[in-house]
């Protein structure tokens, strides 16, 4: 049985949707970052954490991408082309989108008010915009990688929703269709309508 330690408003969310799609059975202890329960599975109080077969594993891709390859679903291979496309893919996302959004969020409430530079959000929206209108050119078919949906997909929608709420640039049109499309599916109600 999985253990999947963090808030659904945080990067938890991934682990989650993921979980779901997968139909694999786990617990959720919803925690917020530097709980108890949060320093209890990982020192640094850093959510998501999961715990399974006594070990715990942090960080929400790499949860995502040991999930996936322990299942066979929503990855490729390793030592593929395909999953060095979709691990290319899922760095980019991380490096270019979700790298900026949580460096807003680090200087709107996370680090103490004397660090904060408000004013590197512009920077970080122009940057977000650049980047976002890539990853939507590289957009094949239903899904990032073509046909076939992977961890790729649940990371960028996961951060298109979290730059809604940052009040980020929109990421135009055909990006706006993705992440609806992939927002109706019964994994995604299922973590959106947890309590």
């Amino acid at each position: 049985m999985y253990e999947v330690i963090g808030s659904k408003a945080s990067r938890a969310f991934r682990v989650l949707w993921l979980l779901e799609e997968l139909g694999v059975d786990y617990d959720h202890t919803p925690a917020g970052p530097r709980s108890a329960e949060a320093v209890a599975a990982n020192p640094s109080g850093k959510i998501p954490a999961l715990r399974v077969d006594g070990a715990v594993v942090t960080e929400s891709v790499a949860i995502m991408s040991f999930l996936a390859d322990r299942h066979g679903a929503l990855t490729y291979k390793a030592g593929t082309l395909e999953r060095a496309r979709q691990d290319a893919l899922t760095h980019q996302i991380l490096d270019d989108v979700d790298c900026a959004l949580w460096m807003a969020a680090r200087h709107t409430f996370v680090l103490p008010e004397d660090k904060r530079v408000g004013a590197v959000k512009d920077t970080l929206k122009w940057e977000y915009e650049a980047n976002i209108a890539r990853l939507s050119e590289a957009l094949e078919g239903p899904f990032l990688m073509g046909e076939e949906m992977t961890i790729p997909d649940i990371l960028l929608v996961h951060c298109l929703r979290w730059a809604e709420i940052a009040k980020f640039p929109g990421p135009g049109e055909v990006l706006e269709a993705y992440r609806a499309r992939l927002e109706t599916r019964e994994a995604f109600r299922k973590v959106s309508e947890m309590g």
